[in-house]
């Protein structure tokens, strides 16, 4: 099945075949623990066509910043959705509030790891530190959704944000989700707590101890891994 419209998934795709390895398609696919297909392409040759997509393809407007990515997305084998996300993320004066939409459809249609780390962090963490006020309500419903990934993504779109962390936003978060029990929600929570720590280990450290009877030992255990390889805990 082929992506709809589009000259830019036609030349992923033929870019893709040209590298196509069926063994290691099913060693990432083992890997990944998914049915989805793959060409067999590993990231290191998937970059050289990743800087031609981005020379080939800049968007003159939004629409067609999300309807090439979109294209790229519909692609069947794995690595195409990989090039959606590495287009989606490779002009930055799209990653805004206005992309989301996009982007949650991306993370509820992708639903694992190696997908919505990447967009969690990469798009909607980048828009949601550029346009805090106007996505800082769909965050607060997001907390509540049924969907877990999106539930994941509350947590670890602060990631990186280091000195602009929304320390208030990534707080209440934590305490919100804390009764859950999913394994990627616990340890989410505690790589956003980590990755905060870094820059604000003060904070972090009263946070976890304070609130340490509502924290998984999971959570606790990596929020607190910089504080103890620093001495601070």
């Amino acid at each position: 099945m082929k992506a709809k419209n589009s000259k830019i998934a036609d030349f992923v795709s033929m870019e893709f075949e040209k590298r196509a390895d069926e063994k290691r398609a099913k060693e990432m696919a083992a890997y990944m623990k998914t049915d989805m297909p793959f060409f067999g392409v590993q990231k290191p040759e998937r970059i050289p066509i990743y800087k031609e997509l981005k020379k080939q393809f800049k968007p003159a407007d939004r629409l067609t910043y999300e309807s090439n990515a979109r294209a790229l997305w519909r692609l069947p084998q794995r690595e195409g959705k990989y090039a959606a996300l590495f287009y989606a993320g490779a002009f930055p004066e799209y990653v805004d509030a206005e992309s989301i939409e996009l982007y949650e459809e991306m993370i509820r249609d992708g639903a694992w790891w190696d997908f919505v780390d990447d967009i969690a962090i990469n798009l909607v963490g980048h828009a949601y530190k550029k346009d805090r006020n106007i996505l800082k309500k769909r965050i607060d419903k997001w907390v509540r959704d049924d969907d877990m990934w999106i539930r994941r993504t509350t947590l670890i779109c602060h990631n990186h944000h280091k000195t602009e962390t929304d320390e208030e936003q990534l707080f209440k978060t934590c305490l919100l989700l804390s009764s859950e029990r999913e394994f990627f929600i616990r340890k989410g929570m505690g790589w956003a707590l980590r990755e905060y720590s870094y820059v604000a280990p003060k904070e972090v450290k009263r946070f976890v101890l304070t609130n340490q009877d509502k924290l998984s030992p999971l959570t606790f255990r990596e929020a607190t891994k910089q504080l103890v390889r620093a001495g601070l805990l």
